[in-house]
């Protein structure tokens, strides 16, 4: 009995691990410029926005979709459109955690 039960809970997390990736992958990634780092002063400290700096500007990332709609001052919809003529790419108005957490993966090559 208990090894049915094992068997069936394994089941269970190999069916839903594969949806919960397969989500995450939908949305896609956008190109995000920043074309002035200030927007990530309240997410960054001064070394890593010195850094920054040093790189030159604009600086683009890789931001999942809902990130880059929040930073850009846009929609899902409206990169989601984008996305499919292959032209998503948008400029960075505003800062985020979550942004600043991309630009350190990908500029910073710093991990939390």
């Amino acid at each position: 009995m208990r090894k049915m039960m094992i068997a069936a809970a394994a089941a269970v997390t190999a069916v839903a691990t594969p949806a919960a990736a397969q989500v995450g992958n939908s949305q896609g990634l956008v190109a995000v410029q920043i074309q002035n780092v200030d927007i990530l002063n309240n997410f960054l400290n001064d070394t890593q926005i010195a850094a920054l700096n040093n790189i030159g500007l604009p600086i683009t990332v890789q931001a999942p979709i809902s990130v880059a709609a929040n930073v850009c001052g846009t929609t899902v919809n409206a990169l989601g459109a984008l996305r499919k003529e292959g032209n998503a790419t948008c400029n960075a108005t505003s800062g985020s955690a979550a942004l600043a957490d991309v630009v350190q993966r990908q500029k910073l090559k710093q991990n939390k």
